[in-house]
């Protein structure tokens, strides 16, 4: 009985560890993205440049984290809701993987952008549409922190909101350009910045999924959010 109580111990640290590092890549990517936003501001090529180099940190965690999850796996065989939970954390840093992907490319566009040292002259604005964005990354992290089902499912029904608002923002664009075709590279640039903010919405909504999907055991990937009960 001791050895058992004593694995079954090491296991429950072993699972605790793995979602605090999940926490942290967390952390890591939603720091990523503020800082290609200011990049996007500022033109800080410095910034601009950590951003970047940021993303190989993410990419090494969600790589060890794969394989942390694999050994559970092949080693404790966990059923139930430990399994629930170990499948969910595979899928959940890659979606924070992609969005690391996505910080990058606003990063990219924003050193496009100002080594050309085009002005950003529009009335176009994707500052609220981004703190949406993180704000939905910080709750769905802090949902599976604590498996907080309503907190998950509140996070699912922002990405109504994010959605409508990269639509506004292409119209705007799509006026722009067509009133103005000098404004079309610039233009075309801050489309592919609305389009990452809104896929780091997507993420975010992803990771809150998987957070009923712990706690539930209920796939809810298809499910009209207005359904979602906590």
């Amino acid at each position: 009985m001791g050895v058992s109580e004593h694995a079954s111990k090491q296991y429950d640290l072993d699972l605790d560890s793995i979602r605090s590092r999940v926490l942290q890549m967390g952390g890591l990517v939603e720091s990523q993205i503020r800082h290609a936003l200011e990049a996007l501001a500022s033109g800080d090529r410095a910034l601009i440049e950590q951003v970047i180099a940021d993303d190989h940190r993410v990419n090494g965690m969600e790589v060890a984290l794969d394989g942390d999850c694999s050994q559970v796996i092949v080693r404790r065989q966990p059923a139930a809701n430990d399994l629930r939970m170990i499948l969910a954390i595979t899928k959940t840093v890659t979606d924070l993987e992609r969005m690391g992907d996505e910080a990058q490319k606003i990063a990219r566009m924003a050193r496009s952008i100002h080594e050309r040292s085009a002005q950003l002259p529009f009335a176009v604005d994707v500052r609220h549409a981004a703190e949406v964005a993180l704000s939905m990354l910080q709750r769905a992290l802090d949902a599976f922190a604590r498996l907080d089902v309503a907190a998950a499912a509140d996070v699912i029904r922002d990405d109504a909101g994010i959605d409508a608002e990269f639509r506004a923002i292409l119209r705007q664009l799509i006026t722009y350009m067509m009133e103005d075709p000098r404004t079309i590279s610039t233009a075309l640039e801050i489309v592919w910045v609305a389009k990452a903010i809104e896929r780091i919405g997507d993420h975010a909504k992803n990771m809150a999924e998987y957070v009923i999907y712990i706690v539930k055991g209920t796939d809810i990937r298809h499910t009209d959010p207005a359904n979602l009960t906590p």
